[in-house]
Formats: C-alpha cells, structure tokens, sequence
C-alpha cells in the first residue's frame, strides 16, 4: 500500500492574515513540500496540472525533473495530466525524461480534467473530451512501447517513421493510472489496457464513486487481468490532522469556512457526510479505514494538504503528523485486513522484473545519424526490424 500526498498548486490568501503568496514562493513551496514528504518516509508526491490562476503548475515535468533532483526515495507522480489538450508526443518524450531523471520513480496520472476553457486554450472542442482521452492515451501507448511510429487518427497530423526520445527507461514505460470521478469510458480505458484506476474521493458524498470503482474492477476482470479484487485502485482525499481533534478544527475551520467552494458549510457536518479527514491521528486513520471497507483494498492513498490557503508551516506539520502518526497505523491496520492475492501497486522495479526476470534490462543504444535526422526502420542498435517504416513524402 503506497500513502503519499498531492497538490494542486493553488496559491490562496491567508484568512487569518490577509498575505496571498507570491507564484515563485508558492512553486518553491511545492518544492519544499515534496522534499519533507521524502525525508519523512512517504511513498508518493503528486502534482496536478492548470493553465490558469490562482494555481502555479502549468509545467509538471519541469517541476518533478527539478523534485527528482532533490528527492531521493519517494515516487513522483502527476494528478493528473491533462491527457486532452496535451500533445501525447510531447507528454512520451517530457515525461519518460523525467522518468531518466528520477531514476525510474516516476508514474503518470492521466485525466480530462475538470477546466472548461482549457480546451480553447489549447485548440480543442470540450465536446470531444472522451474522444481525445481515448485517442490520445492510444497513441500514448504505442509511442513508448514500439520504437518506431506510424499513427493516424482525428486529432493530431499523422505520424510517418517516428521515433520518442528519449525511450522510456529500460525499456519499460512508467505506470499510468487513468483519473475519473464521472466518465466510465475512463474507467474501462484503465481496465482495457490493465492500468490504474484513480478516483479523487473529494468534493463528494461519502463513497459517491463506489460506482465507477465497482465498474472498473469488473472490466478488469473480463479483459483477463486477474480478478476484480486485483485491480488497481487509487483514491485522493483531503486532510487536516493535529494531536487533539479539537485543535485540527479550530485551526482549518478558517481556511475551510471563509474559501469560496465552502462557503456557508459547516465544517463538522461537510467533514462527516464527505471523505474529508479532520482531526487527531486516530481520527484520520479510522477514516481512511472506512474507505478500505467501502471501496474494498486498493493500492494508492494520497491526502491533498496544502489547498485552501493553509500556510506552507501549517501544511508540513500535516505532513510530519500524517508519516508518523497516521501513516503507520494505516499500514499495519490495512495489511492486516489484505485479501489473500491482492498486489501492491506498481513500481518500476517490479515492472522491470515482470518483463525482464532475471535478465538486464533494455539499454536502448542510437544508431548513428544518417545525414537527414530521421531514423530509420531501426534507429536503436537492438530496434526490431520486422516492420517496415513509412516516410512523408518530400
């Protein structure tokens, strides 16, 4: 079980003191965070991704690649790319870049995201955003399985003879979880193709995307990747924990009460109906237990900490209380309630040693260059020739 945190970037002001941090502040607190996160033992750091303030990550692969260097354990990890408005070319070559960087500790959320004008701002009709997802993440996969590309679809000009650089390291592509909170077809797309599920168990009912989460396990199942208790689950969710439960609502309630989505709520009652997780660590933990009960083992926890306002102080307390405190009682209690059979999540070590055994894995090594920049029916020492390339023709 993997427990890690994620974040949206958004920069608020402080209730209690009226400062809203700068954007070069904020992109260096992120910075800070993921870095604690790491030293602290947690498994994963997530970061999302917007276009539009008040929120600062528009460019996850140059935050992560600048994270990895100063990170040393934690797997990185996005929540989630924008999978529509995004060039899947672009997102196989930034991203198995970052992926060299970290050393292999990279996977990739992948999602439709929930901005309207996005998709104007990038050329696209927010009508054809299933389509999109289902057509971009197809060639997605195929650019980092197959070394050498020739795709037509819809949306993008056709590709002839292409090749992503750099390939993915040792030949094995990071995992990609599929992010959904409404849209089955995601939820399928995940099963298809044996990926992750990932619901964002925010802003929502208690267990609202049970349904999807349901769905996608029977899919799972019927496309033979084991049984529907195998599959792989992720959940978010939001939390503010302090020693006393009394402390932890005293001291969110401001960031909480007085922020533009909660207006008018009171914080105990959003805090019982919803996955919202306020309060001492024993708190904390029996609420993330009840996502076990109801959503049965999964494989990925992450807590958002860090909206809202809440000072970059206030925010890596959490973290420290939530690894010490909160995370470990989670992973006796929810290993000790494990089905028999149920996988962790992936790595890319266990992808590697799943592919690979005990063999060394790929190194894929250029040819040279021919003169004119292209590359070939096998541009990689080791490429496999056995399907002829096709090239605009001049």
């Amino acid at each position: 079980m993997q427990f890690g945190i994620f974040t949206v970037g958004d920069i608020g002001a402080d209730p209690l003191t009226g400062r809203t941090p700068g954007e070069a502040e904020r992109l260096r607190s992120i910075v800070r965070l993921a870095r604690h996160a790491d030293e602290l033992g947690l498994d994963v750091f997530a970061l999302g991704e917007h276009h539009n303030p008040p929120f600062v990550p528009s460019s996850p692969p140059a935050i992560l690649g600048h994270i990895a260097a100063v990170t040393s354990r934690i797997v990185l990890s996005t929540a989630v790319t924008l999978i529509t408005t995004n060039d899947p070319v672009r997102i196989a070559e930034d991203f198995a870049t970052v992926q060299h960087l970290a050393d292999g500790r990279l996977d990739l959320m992948l999602g439709r995201g929930n901005t309207v004008p996005v998709y104007p701002w990038f050329g696209r009709e927010i009508r054809d955003g299933v389509a999109l997802a289902l057509e971009n993440y197809a060639l997605l996969h195929r650019l980092w399985r197959s070394d050498v590309v020739d795709w037509e679809g819809r949306f993008r000009t056709a590709l002839q003879g292409f090749t992503s650089t750099p390939r993915p390291l040792d030949g094995v592509p990071p995992f990609v979880w599929h992010g959904a909170i409404r849209t089955p077809e995601i939820a399928e797309q995940a099963a298809h193709y044996g990926n992750g599920y990932f619901a964002n168990h925010i802003l929502a009912p208690n267990l609202h995307f049970r349904p999807l989460v349901d769905f996608y396990r029977k899919r799972w199942a019927h496309h033979g990747h084991g049984r529907p208790d195998q599959a792989i689950v992720g959940l978010g969710g939001h939390a503010f924990v302090a020693r006393r439960s009394q402390d932890a609502y005293a001291a969110f309630r401001p960031y909480f009460e007085n922020h533009v989505l909660f207006r008018g709520t009171r914080l105990e009652d959003y805090a019982d109906r919803t996955p919202l997780s306020v309060g001492s660590p024993q708190e904390v933990v029996d609420k993330t237990l009840t996502f076990q009960d109801g959503f049965g083992d999964y494989q990925r926890q992450l807590w958002a900490l860090d909206s809202l306002g809440v000072p970059e102080g206030a925010v890596l307390e959490q973290v420290e209380l939530l690894a010490t405190e909160v995370v470990p009682v989670l992973r006796r209690e929810m290993a000790a309630r494990r089905a028999p059979g149920v996988p962790e999540a992936p790595t890319h070590a266990s992808l590697v040693r799943a592919t690979y055994g005990d063999a060394p894995p790929r190194d894929p090594r250029p040819r040279p260059n021919r003169g004119d920049n292209l590359t070939g029916d096998a541009p990689y020492l080791d490429s496999d020739t056995t399907t002829p390339t096709r090239y605009p023709a001049a």
